[in-house]
């Protein structure tokens, strides 16, 4: 079946938001095995949106529409669809009695409004919409499904999996639809998109899977989709294609499906009954935002110092006056110290530090843009025995990016220490300087990850930041 997508509303087009419906709904049309062929959005505009509905009818088994079911003037979906169609336009007093009942249960007065919000054109198919006002339906014009859902996003995302994708299954099987669609996807920190396709090159290639890759700075995500004639027949696709994946990268895959990398963090703190604090500079709190993003957060994660100046730094974490003096805030012994600072001061397991130059400016030949250390200090309770570990890196990306990417090595070395596994970078923006790279007190060499010939390894030049 040949699907598409329309979204209708001026603040699509004007750039006003962000159109993440079409994503959702083509995601979940995938696990039907529906195919979506086309995509676009429109005005509020009644001459462009009725040129819309006659197209994709014409052209398409299912036209799934978002948008203009709300009760003010520039909601036009449902009047212009009927226009299009040559249907009458009928009170529904059921949907009119939950549009009521919504407003009583949040406490609110409705306004008379609302009430365009109960009308439907004729023989259209109700879609109750149980978190908001606007209720969707479906009708059937030459040949062709066309769905009518909002443009919330909560209230589509609820509205289409509860209502809609069942039917549209019904009708896919009643076509004679057989095959079902699975997917997997991997999230990778450390090597880039061209490195990533050339160490899987030969993988899912005999048509039963397949392997798409997506950039979402600074990771690299990795897709798995398989079809079977079942969905256990499609999980064992899957689970073979990510198993060769997991012997090829192995401990560069940080997590699976909606995983970031602070939660897989914050898990293992939880697992192993272990504690972490942080001291930033350059990164500015970032690294403890995203630890308490975690719900639960407060069992692992004990605080934070923004130690911005100098002063903060030697106060707060006491790092020795002597060393700020000799070797400058951004360098290898001020960040091992204020890691091991931060850690003594909350009486935490593990420290992590940051200090950098994020820029535009503020760099010199010796100390360029760019250049950040992050340092990471572990109790006996850890790995065995006290220690600490700095590197040195140039992030040559702007100050928004180098803050973010900052950020994720230090919380991919939490999850690395925890796992046993060498604290490692993204080698391409390794400038020299630091602990030497390699295995370190406590530590162990990667698992699982040997590159095949000519392909590009964690301590090889690669991609960081998703481009090619």
């Amino acid at each position: 079946m040949k699907a598409e997508i329309l979204t209708i509303g001026d603040e699509v087009l004007r750039g006003e938001i962000v159109d993440s419906n079409k994503a959702l709904i083509a995601s979940r049309l995938l696990q039907l095995d529906i195919e979506c062929h086309y995509q676009s959005s429109v005005r509020d505009d009644p001459s462009d949106m009725r040129d819309a509905f006659l197209r994709g009818a014409a052209r398409s088994d299912i036209l799934l529409v978002t948008g203009g079911l709300g009760p003010t003037r520039d909601d036009l979906t449902t009047e212009v669809l009927a226009e299009t169609f040559g249907r009458e336009l009928e009170f529904d007093e059921a949907s009119f009695e939950i549009i009521h009942a919504f407003f009583t249960r949040v406490g609110r007065e409705m306004n008379e409004t609302n009430r365009k919000q109960a009308y439907f054109p004729a023989g259209a198919e109700i879609l109750e919409n149980p978190v908001g006002t606007a209720p969707g339906f479906m009708i059937e014009e030459q040949g062709a499904v066309l769905v009518c859902m909002p443009g919330v996003p909560r209230e589509l995302s609820l509205m289409l999996d509860e209502q809609v994708l069942p039917r549209i299954a019904e009708k896919v099987q009643g076509a004679g639809g057989a095959s079902r669609v699975r997917a997997r996807l991997l999230r990778t920190f450390g090597m880039g998109e061209s490195s990533l396709e050339g160490e899987l090159s030969d993988l899912a290639r005999d048509g039963h899977a397949e392997l798409a890759f997506r950039t979402s700075f600074p990771d690299n995500f990795l897709r798995v989709v398989a079809r079977g004639a079942s969905v256990a027949d499609a999980d064992t696709r899957i689970e073979e294609v990510v198993e060769a994946i997991r012997e090829r990268i192995g401990d560069l895959i940080y997590g699976e499906g909606d995983d970031t990398l602070e939660a897989v963090a914050g898990r293992l703190l939880s697992e192993k009954g272990q504690t972490v604090a942080v001291a930033e500079s350059c990164t500015g709190g970032l690294i403890a935002h995203r630890f308490t993003d975690v719900p639960g957060s407060s069992e692992y994660f004990l605080g934070g110092v923004v130690a911005y100046s100098n002063e903060a730094k030697h106060s707060l974490l006491g790092v020795p006056e002597d060393l700020l003096v000799e070797h400058g805030a951004v360098s290898e012994p001020v960040a091992r110290a204020m890691a091991e600072g931060v850690r003594e001061r909350f009486n935490a397991d593990i420290g992590v530090a940051t200090t950098g130059i994020s820029g535009p400016g503020g760099g010199s030949e010796e100390k360029p843009v760019g250049l950040v250390y992050v340092g990471i200090a572990w109790s006996e309770a850890t790995q065995g025995s006290d220690h600490s570990r700095v590197e040195r890196f140039v992030f040559a990306v702007d100050r928004a990016r180098h803050r973010v990417l900052t950020a994720q090595v230090g919380l991919d070395w939490v999850r690395r220490l925890l796992l046993g596994l060498e604290l490692v970078g993204p080698s391409l923006l390794r400038s020299g300087g630091g602990s030497a790279p390699g295995s370190h007190a406590g530590m162990q060499p990667a698992k699982n990850f040997t590159p095949r010939s000519g392909a590009a390894g964690l301590d090889r030049a690669h991609e960081t930041s998703g481009g090619n």
